[in-house]
């Protein structure tokens, strides 16, 4: 089955891109543009930037230590893309490779003496992952060679021994290599990698070992701590051997640290990681709107985890997460052209970022740029896209569920049905079965959607947040509607997020919503929203917001920010603020931009 992630047990079983196909919409669109645009400019500036020259022998080498692993992550997009451009690369990659498997070029004839910073493991992950990928959609071939060597290298150099890598990514990779092929090595290596983490396994750095999750063993641990992708990679590897080898206490473990980790370090738009330094989570409701970092492969890596614990558990929250990182988060990191970026995600821009030539333009947020020196998120974006079908709905012995709303056509079994919607702007969702047959049919209802109602043989009812469930039998033409309500909601942030007292940000569906000010647009430092319905306004398809505030006219500070007497609002002339979705910010140029607005006086 064509699916990154294929457990052999768990409550839900995945449903791949050979069983879910999508139509033109939102997610459609835009896995249409990443195979048509986004694969190749991420190709084509991996030539520029000499990094696939380095697998030809090139020299000087170019690129950081893991610039290995983006040409991986992009091979595993066309894999899952079906792209031409595959075996022609594929073929570059594996004339690098060593006699005994052995992958690397940086590293090459000083191998495994940096395991802290090498990125050594960290790159064959993604290169297994990438020959999984093509193992799965077309079959052994170059590529998947290539990576089954690299495996069985590491399983001889590591399967003794304390050692581990300072990025995980290796342990999921292994574990979906041994799912692939059913070599039991792969998957004991995965285990012996998680639980070597926390003993120590690598030198203690200036960050502290929390910083790449060595300071506990992962059961131990009560939430995830230190850079955020690397544990949230790990968080997915985790979970990946604690179902493969049945590890109750393993899987719960991490459960409980993905519940504290949402309940106090989780940005409004679902993304993770408060700190620019370190790109990790802060402490408890440390969570900065101006100063969020929210780096574009976090969001991606939460995806994973999510979707892990979904398919393990069938726990409906996990797909809730989900749906809002992929909405708020992994739509926002990609333009609406396809060619430029967003590293970090950031809930406030107080200044319009400076353009620059070349690459990184403003990577700690404000402008997206077509690339960067460390060109991590543009891959993984690329890659995320085109396996994005396989998020889209799973499967039980007794019928389907489908937990992201997208125009699609899904077969499992005898049913086959399509789903036509506008969601995200429309929340009416309508299931028709292609064929006669059997088996229930599950949509979610996420948890803001109070007051759903699902339309079934003329019968209306009410369905709470949760799953929505109609039983066959099921004939051609049949149909199962849903409607979630959409009305905008006003969220206010929890009292103990210092950051965020004394503000509101607005939300329709599952759509972040934000102020956006570009050029001569009225700036949006001086400001007061008052908590009142906001308008809906329809543009082009797309639904934007407008709400009651005071803009500007605030008298200057006499030469001290602060006083004796509670700051009322802005002075200036009441007006309508114009709210944009939180994905389509940063298209019109340089801008101002906050998603959590201050609530004027009294409101």
């Amino acid at each position: 089955m064509a699916n990154p992630v294929l457990p052999s047990s768990g409550v839900l079983s995945p449903l791949g891109l050979d069983a879910v196909r999508l139509s033109p919409g939102f997610w459609g669109d835009r896995v249409a543009l990443n195979r048509e645009v986004t694969i190749a400019h991420c190709q084509e500036w991996e030539e520029r930037e000499g990094w696939i020259g380095n697998f030809r022998g090139e020299r000087p080498r170019r690129g950081r230590e893991f610039s290995d692993s983006e040409i991986y992550k992009l091979l595993e997009a066309m894999a899952w893309a079906d792209h031409p451009g595959l075996p022609a690369l594929a073929e570059i990659v594996a004339g690098a490779q060593e006699g005994d498997g052995y992958l690397n070029t940086r590293w090459t004839g000083s191998r495994y003496t940096d395991l802290e910073w090498g990125h050594e493991l960290y790159c064959y992950g993604h290169l297994i992952q990438a020959g999984v990928a093509r193992l799965r959609t077309h079959g052994e071939d170059t590529l998947t060679r290539v990576a089954v060597r690299a495996a069985d290298h590491v399983c001889r150099r590591f399967m003794e021994g304390t050692q581990t890598c300072g990025h995980p990514v290796i342990e999921m990779a292994l574990v979906e290599l041994y799912r692939a092929t059913g070599t039991e090595r792969y998957l004991e290596m995965a285990r012996r990698f998680v639980e070597r983490r926390g003993l120590p396994a690598l030198a203690d750095i200036p960050f502290g070992r929390a910083y790449y999750q060595d300071d506990q063993p992962v059961r131990q641990a009560q939430v995830f701590r230190g850079h955020v992708v690397r544990a949230l990679y790990l968080a997915s590897g985790v979970v990946d051997v604690a179902v493969e080898t049945g590890d109750e206490e393993l899987l719960k473990a991490v459960e409980a640290q993905w519940e504290r980790t949402v309940a106090r370090r989780t940005h409004l738009t679902g993304g993770m990681g408060s700190r620019h330094a370190d790109e990790s989570f802060g402490e408890d409701y440390e969570l900065p709107p101006d100063r969020a970092y929210n780096e574009t492969c976090a969001s991606i890596a939460s995806v994973m985890l999510s979707h892990r614990l979904l398919l393990a558990t069938g726990d409906v929250r996990y797909a809730d997460l989900a749906e809002r990182t992929l909405y708020n988060m992994l739509a926002t990191g990609v333009a609406l052209d396809g060619r430029s970026f967003f590293y970090a995600n950031p809930l406030q821009v107080r200044v319009p970022a400076v353009p620059l030539d070349g690459v990184n333009h403003a990577p700690e947020g404000g402008l997206r740029s077509p690339w960067f020196d460390v060109a991590c998120c543009p891959n993984n974006i690329a890659r995320t896209l085109a396996s994005l079908p396989a998020y889209v709905a799973t499967a039980t012995a007794d019928g389907i569920q489908i937990h992201h709303p997208t125009p699609a056509e899904i077969r499992h079994g005898e049913l086959a049905v399509k789903v036509e919607t506008g969601y995200p702007w429309d929340g009416a969702v309508t299931v028709r079965a292609l064929t006669g047959g059997r088996g229930r049919i599950a949509l979610r209802v996420p948890a803001w959607a109070k007051g759903a109602r699902l339309t079934h043989r003329g019968e209306v009812r009410e369905v709470a947040p949760g799953y929505a469930v109609a039983d066959g039998p099921w004939r051609t033409g049949d149909e199962l509607r849903l409607e979630l309500p959409m009305a905008p909601r006003w969220t206010f942030p929890d009292r103990r997020v210092d950051a965020l007292r004394g503000s509101a940000a607005v939300e329709r569906g599952p759509l972040v919503y934000c102020a956006e000010s570009v050029a001569d647009e009225p700036p949006l430092g001086d400001l007061a929203a008052r908590v009142a319905p906001p308008v809906e306004h329809h543009v082009d398809g797309v639904v934007e917001l407008e709400v009651a505030a005071s803009l500007g006219g605030g008298s200057e500070p006499p030469g001290w920010p602060y006083g004796h007497e509670p700051d009322g609002r802005p002075s200036g002339a009441d007006a309508g603020l114009r709210l944009v979705p939180y994905h389509r910010w940063g298209n019109r140029g340089p801008a101002t931009m906050r998603v959590w607005l201050p609530v004027g006086a009294g409101e």
